[in-house]
């Protein structure tokens, strides 16, 4: 409960509001869940004063809706009034599940649509709200967020397109590159790490681990991951290693070259538990290669953590690892979209955010900081503490 009162004495930006995007309502409502119930739960003195007018209420959800035209093109519409509100909007830019009518035809939802239909709703504000803020975990265009030749800089753009229109604050969560933040530099820019949410669920599911560098390690799926498996590490005393991927640099195939072999750097993994951590599962290609050498290298067991689970190749692959025993557990977030067969598998653990998500939400709201939220090393090992006690 302390943690959950922490934020009495400032006053909120603003009364608090909730936009959910086509597609992130599932999410929305759970954080709203949350938000009701502490704020229901919290007494202060002040709580019947203006400044905190509209503190409790049944929902923060507001209505809203992206209404199309038979051509595709769309309008945003919200339909309570946001005057002097510090809004929050959550948006999944990668739930393809969604569809709408284009001339007759059923079309499902690009990410350019999800960020459309959000500047959309930005534009349907109309710069009524007091503080616009932009909850969205999977950051649009994110990987292509540097140029190597005469390329376009989409994540860039679209992050100024964003200021440009009124957002104050852009919350994502384990960015490809945090360096695209250069590209707002007077503006507020997030991006959070889902460490703790990982450790806590592989923990509750696997009773029999010994979380110390003699059986266990962390392992980067390749160098451009080495910060997050540095961090989890780091905070769980392991040793790491990486995979570097060689490329056949004389072939471009599906737009990029072809992954020849995946070096492993690093000491022995022989009977060690290992963590592979990265920031998204595509295809799932390269975990898997991954997870098949570090087999060959006779690892115990071999746990996938991924922020974003987006499966575009399906889940045979991982089916068949899971079988072949090249996989233990595979470990993603409900940030984004999650297909019903995905949560249906026995190798997946589904890791929820929305708590997380929460307390961001109600600490912004407050204007304090959020420093505590975004390292959570003391949580962490307390849940260790936890764990060796078998108190978890």
């Amino acid at each position: 409960m302390a943690e959950e009162k922490r934020n009495l004495e400032t006053i909120p930006a603003g009364s608090l509001g909730i936009i959910t995007l086509a597609g992130c309502q599932t999410l929305g409502e759970q954080v709203d869940h949350y938000l009701v119930k502490w704020r229901q739960e919290r007494e202060s003195e002040h709580k019947n004063s203006l400044a905190f007018s509209g503190y409790q209420r049944d929902s923060y959800i507001l209505k809203s809706k992206v209404p199309r035209f038979g051509t595709g093109e769309g309008k945003g519409v919200i339909l309570e009034s946001v005057r002097g509100m510090d809004l929050y909007l959550l948006v999944d830019v990668v739930n393809y599940s969604l569809t709408y009518s284009l001339c007759g035809h059923e079309n499902h939802m690009s990410p350019d649509d999800h960020f459309q239909d959000l500047k959309r709703i930005i534009s349907a504000v109309g710069g009524k709200a007091r503080r616009i803020n932009v909850i969205m975990p999977f950051l649009y265009e994110s990987r292509q967020h540097k140029r190597s030749s005469r390329e376009s800089l989409d994540c860039a753009i679209a992050l100024q397109e964003l200021v440009k229109m009124g957002v104050d604050n852009i919350i994502t969560f384990d960015a490809h590159d945090p360096r695209v933040q250069n590209a707002i530099p007077l503006h507020g820019f997030e991006t959070v790490q889902p460490a703790y949410q990982f450790i806590k669920n592989l923990l509750r599911d696997q009773k029999d681990l010994q979380i110390d560098s003699d059986h266990m390690m962390v392992i980067s799926p390749d160098e451009g991951g080495m910060g997050r498996a540095i961090y989890i590490a780091n905070v769980l005393g392991l040793d790491m290693g990486m995979f570097y991927k060689r490329r056949d640099y004389t072939r471009v195939v599906s737009g990029r070259n072809p992954i020849v072999a995946h070096e492993f750097l690093g000491s022995d993994v022989d009977g060690k538990d290992v963590i592979v951590i990265d920031d998204m599962i595509s295809s799932g290609e390269s975990v898997l290669e991954v997870a098949a050498a570090l087999k060959k290298r006779k690892a115990r067991k071999i746990f996938i953590c991924s922020t974003f689970g987006l499966f575009t190749n399906g889940l045979e692959g991982f089916d068949k690892a899971y079988e072949e025993g090249n996989i233990d557990r595979v470990l993603t977030t409900n940030l984004i979209y999650q297909t019903p067969e995905l949560l249906e598998r026995e190798w997946y653990i589904n890791c929820n955010m929305s708590k997380y998500v929460a307390y961001l939400i109600d600490t912004l709201n407050h204007d304090t900081s959020i420093s505590d939220l975004l390292d959570p090393n003391e949580k962490i090992q307390k849940l260790l503490a936890k764990y060796r006690a078998n108190q978890l």
